[in-house]
């Protein structure tokens, strides 16, 4: 005869004498812990002197960075995520003692008492590692990667395209000047030509164009030419302002995206297909030990070889002194980042680009008739 089943009893509906802690849902180990003990020994005093006082009682602070960070930590950032996790989740419970903000108190800290301080506060916990001696801020590694910007890659705005797009302007009025000196060819008297066809300045395409609509007043004009002229009236000195304003924005870049103004188009990481990505991102530049990140800066240039002399100032602003080593590729490697380390004490172990095709061509016998194998003659001036 076959056995019958034996099920596992519940006890869905069953009171409890003493009534169960959320601490004896957590355990001793878990990550929840760790965020709680570090966020609790940190100096968030900036953070509390944002706050106003009288009124209705506010969340604090310190328990709103703990929700955040350990969101993070779970990969939630989303604010109405955070909210329903702490609804539902027992380790949100634990590490919020069980108070239940709502998303839009969640997104007001974060984007507005928190904003500016988040990089002190990670400082104070790298600083509370090393004091720990689990990391040494004294040696780094650097390096760096491509992290996509929240931005439509499909908006966007090039330098190149703003620099063709003012010669186009220059080059139509210098053809419609000429077409003025083409109608005054035959006139002894000419009219006086604009002291500028540089379009830069949107006053000075307006006045420009009215300089040319004056000269042509009274004077039988091609119906093309007054259409050109209407149009460039209406909207040259308006391009030129925008123009004007997107290159203020991108400053020394070559490119930006317009949903989001700080972000450069860069070549990102291949995808699984082996296709290229050129989307608008930042260059993220991060430094280690022991596997813990000690330092981070966004760089908006493509290249790392320019963002390293910034990462390190930005490093001695948090620890009041620079690394006594560092190490990094060959990414890093210029004479101006070796003449920066040199001058400010620091041991680098950074390669340049040529160290390897260097160490390969040393293997080889030499060309005895390289110029840098063959003698100079000073007196001579000859080899």
């Amino acid at each position: 005869m076959k056995a019958k089943p034996v099920w596992k009893t519940d006890h869905q509906s069953q009171l409890s004498l003493l009534p169960p802690s959320y601490d004896d849902f957590v355990a001793q180990n878990h990550p929840v812990r760790i965020v709680n003990a570090i966020v609790n020994r940190i100096d968030i005093s900036s953070i509390e002197v944002t706050y106003k006082g009288g009124g209705t009682s506010s969340y604090h602070p310190r328990t709103l960075l703990k929700i955040l960070i350990y969101a993070y930590l779970r990969n939630l950032y989303s604010s109405r995520k955070i909210e329903q996790a702490l609804g539902e989740n027992i380790h949100f419970m634990w590490l919020s003692g069980n108070i239940r903000p709502d998303h839009n108190t969640i997104a007001n800290f974060r984007s507005g008492k928190l904003k500016g301080k988040f990089k002190k506060i990670f400082n104070q916990v790298v600083l509370l590692l090393a004091q720990q001696q689990v990391l040494n801020i004294k040696d780094i590694y650097v390096d760096g990667t491509k992290i996509e910007a929240n931005a439509n890659r499909y908006t966007f705005v090039w330098g190149k395209s703003i620099a063709n797009s003012r010669e186009r302007i220059k080059k139509q009025l210098k053809e419609l000047w000429r077409y003025v000196e083409t109608v005054y060819a035959e006139e002894e008297q000419r009219p006086n030509g604009p002291d500028n066809f540089e379009a830069i300045d949107p006053e000075e395409v307006s006045k420009t164009i009215d300089q040319i609509n004056k000269a042509l007043e009274g004077n039988k004009t091609d119906s093309k030419i007054k259409q050109k002229l209407n149009y460039a009236k209406r909207n040259w000195p308006g391009n030129i302002a925008k123009y004007n304003s997107q290159q203020e924005q991108m400053g020394g870049r070559n490119s930006m995206s317009k949903t989001d103004p700080d972000a450069t188009f860069m070549r990102m990481k291949e995808d699984p297909m082996k296709n290229g990505q050129l989307k608008a991102g930042y260059n993220l530049q991060a430094c280690s030990n022991n596997q813990f990140i000690t330092n981070y800066t966004l760089a908006q240039t493509t290249a790392d070889t320019t963002t390293l002399i910034d990462h390190l100032e930005e490093y001695k602003e948090s620890f009041g002194h620079t690394p006594d080593t560092i190490t990094a590729d060959a990414g890093y490697g210029s004479e101006e980042n070796y003449a920066y380390l040199e001058g400010e004490g620091v041991e680098a172990f950074v390669k340049y680009n040529y160290f390897h095709k260097e160490q390969k061509q040393a293997k080889k016998e030499p060309d005895p008739f390289h110029p840098d194998q063959l003698h100079y003659n000073l007196e001579q001036d000859c080899y």
